[in-house]
């Protein structure tokens, strides 16, 4: 037997028991050698296994860590690549808007200026056409040859009106008939046939409108005019163009010839002659003549006409008046 038999064992009671461990008999005189043991059948008891040891705490809270400090830098770029976009497209969006909002002011403005001026020029057209209308009259004069129709504009408070000489050429009778549709007998005062300018008078009524005459040398090329007369017999009617060109020389089909001839595109027709041309002043600047011929057809040509300046006028009429 192993010496280990004859030692004293304390009872032992595992963690974990499989079953009930019977305590080792102890020898009640241990130092009797001689004694015959006895043998101990009782089983051994058993001890059990050590648990196996488990991963540093450590080293898991290393990975756990290292796990977390990922996350976060990951989430981090993540905020930062979202705040940079979010940035982005409010910037471009914001410009976008900006911009979008500049045209479409621009736009407004301009819209706006144009719809002004487009105003600002009908206003100056009706104002000098209601400036100078009062003092154009119709003429109707009777020839030995028939009945013609054409205008005059009243020029002084006398009651004078210039004319075309060919309007009043060959008279017996002129009436002018004014604004208010009131009929006027005319006296012929004198004619100037080189020029083809005439003057007639009429006796002087009370609110009698006089044309102010303006200085043809200060128009120029592209510059709106307004005809005024009484075209077909249809009276009072107003047309309007540009000053086409200046200083034209234009003979007329009685062999007259005119220097210095205002060349427009406003619509003048028989019984306009004689009558006014004025700039957007209302003021008289020429004394509409006579229009264009189209030789191929012989028919007048649209929108070529001419007119005799206001200061060739200007200077006839009191050469006139003074005879």
């Amino acid at each position: 037997m192993l010496q280990e038999e004859n030692e004293a064992y304390e009872p032992y009671t595992p963690s974990y028991q499989q079953g009930p461990f019977e305590p080792v008999a102890v020898l009640e005189n241990p130092t009797d050698t001689h004694a015959p043991a006895e043998q101990d059948t009782s089983p051994l008891p058993l001890i059990p296994p050590e648990p196996k040891a488990s991963l540093p705490p450590q080293n898991r809270q290393g990975r756990g860590g290292a796990i977390l400090l990922f996350t976060l830098v990951l989430a981090i770029i993540f905020a930062v690549g979202l705040f940079a976009g979010l940035e982005y497209a409010g910037g471009t969006g914001s410009t976008s808007s900006t911009s979008s909002t500049a045209t479409a002011s621009k736009a407004a403005v301009t819209t706006s200026t144009s719809s002004s001026s487009a105003s600002s020029i009908e206003a100056q057209q009706e104002a000098a056409i209601a400036k100078i209308e009062p003092a154009v009259v119709e003429l109707d004069v009777i020839t030995t040859q028939g009945e013609q129709i054409g205008s005059g504009v009243i020029i002084d408070s006398k009651g004078d009106i210039v004319t075309n000489y060919h309007i009043v050429n060959g008279e017996e009778s002129i009436t002018a008939v004014l604004y208010n549709g009131s009929k006027e007998q005319a006296q012929l005062v004198g004619t100037n046939t080189s020029d083809d300018l005439a003057v007639v008078r009429i006796q002087p009524f009370s609110n009698m409108t006089v044309a102010q005459i303006g200085n043809s040398s200060k128009l120029v090329v592209g510059q709106e005019v307004l005809a005024i007369g009484n075209p077909l017999g249809i009276t009072e009617t107003a047309t309007k163009g540009i000053v086409s060109a200046l200083n034209r020389s234009v003979t007329e089909s009685t062999g007259t010839t005119i220097s210095n001839a205002i060349q427009t595109d406003a619509a003048v027709n028989p019984g306009n002659s004689g009558g006014a041309l004025i700039n957007l002043q209302g003021q008289l600047i020429g004394i509409p003549t006579l229009t264009a011929v189209n030789t191929e057809s012989n028919t007048a040509a649209n929108g070529v006409s001419f007119a005799i300046p206001s200061n060739l006028v200007q200077t006839v009429v009191q050469q006139i008046l003074q005879q």
